[in-house]
């Protein structure tokens, strides 16, 4: 599998962005495109991390970019956990952290 990265959570756990992922993130998400840099920064040094309400191996990620036109702020990354290693589902913007 090819990846596009790898880095290191605030926990110390490592999370990729694969490239298939990536390819769904900008068809199924465009305005994500030119945020590439930001979902690494997102990991490393995320606004908020919340857990998924039924999963616990699934982490909401979030970055605030106040300067967005949109009323969608939050750059929301979701992270699933397997065997300690992490990787991005999908990446989108949202109005508000849930």
């Amino acid at each position: 599998m090819v990846w596009i990265f790898e880095v290191k959570d605030k926990s110390g756990r490592r999370i990729h962005l694969s490239r298939e992922r990536w390819l769904h993130i900008n068809q199924e998400h465009p305005e994500v495109a030119d945020y590439l840099k930001e979902l690494e920064g997102a990991i490393k040094n995320p606004a908020k991390i919340t857990t998924h309400s039924i999963d616990e191996n699934v982490k909401y990620y979030y970055q605030y970019f106040k300067n967005r036109e949109s009323p969608a702020k939050y750059l929301l990354l979701i992270v699933k956990y397997l065997n300690g290693h992490g990787f991005i589902i999908t990446a989108y913007f949202v109005k508000s952290i849930k």
